[in-house]
């Protein structure tokens, strides 16, 4: 009997962390909606609130029970797109100067970001971008270190915030605009190191 590779063992998709990513992705899903529907800042605070737990939870899980997986990490990247889109989609409803650098996150996050976070699929042994340090750990720091992670989504949200408050209207720009440069620099250089024209720099006795 061929046991198959805990990353591709269909069981998984039906596994306790994938059902978190649902769950949490419904009901972040349904508070944005109601966010967009009664233009409430409250509710805007807690669908983020339960985007960010539920995605921090389901991976804490996933490593805690031995279940990480690709279908896993898949599953939870397209979740994170459809939370952040309709959050920001709600956002921009109720606050129309958000729009600007909002348009700059949705681009970097649902397009660079995405690209950038599938790259892991081409090293066949990685279960997620949380691994990419034994690749590269300077694509790992800039991305998927918990600092970068908690960065890539927050700081534009809070900048927005920030802003409505002060008027510093500058700040949201400007963070959005950051974020941007950090992916197309990470997305260059995961493609220089794809087509052997730069040496990858894994972490210190990280082996894949």
């Amino acid at each position: 009997m061929t046991t198959l590779p805990l990353a591709i063992r269909p069981a998984l998709l039906l596994g306790i962390p994938n059902r978190i990513t649902l769950i949490r992705t419904v009901i972040a899903m349904a508070v944005a909606t109601y966010a967009f529907r009664t233009g409430d800042l409250t509710w805007l605070v807690v669908g983020y609130f339960s985007y960010w737990f539920g995605d921090s939870l389901d991976g804490w899980v996933a490593r805690r029970r031995n279940e990480e997986s690709l279908s896993g990490a898949v599953f939870d990247i397209v979740c994170d797109r459809a939370c952040s889109f309709l959050l920001a989609a709600a956002f921009m409803a109720t606050y129309p100067a958000t729009i600007g650098p909002l348009a700059i996150y949705l681009v970097q996050f649902g397009v660079l970001d995405t690209m950038l976070t599938f790259s892991f699929l081409l090293w066949p042994w990685m279960l997620s971008p949380n691994y990419f340090y034994k690749v590269d750990r300077p694509i790992y720091l800039w991305n998927w270190s918990k600092p970068a992670k908690a960065l890539n989504t927050a700081a534009v949200v809070i900048s927005l915030v920030v802003a409505g408050r002060t008027g510093a209207q500058w700040l949201p720009y400007t963070v959005a605009i950051a974020a941007l440069v950090v992916k197309i620099v990470s997305s260059y250089r995961v493609i220089m190191i794809i087509c052997g024209r730069w040496a990858a720099v894994p972490e210190a006795g990280a082996h894949g």
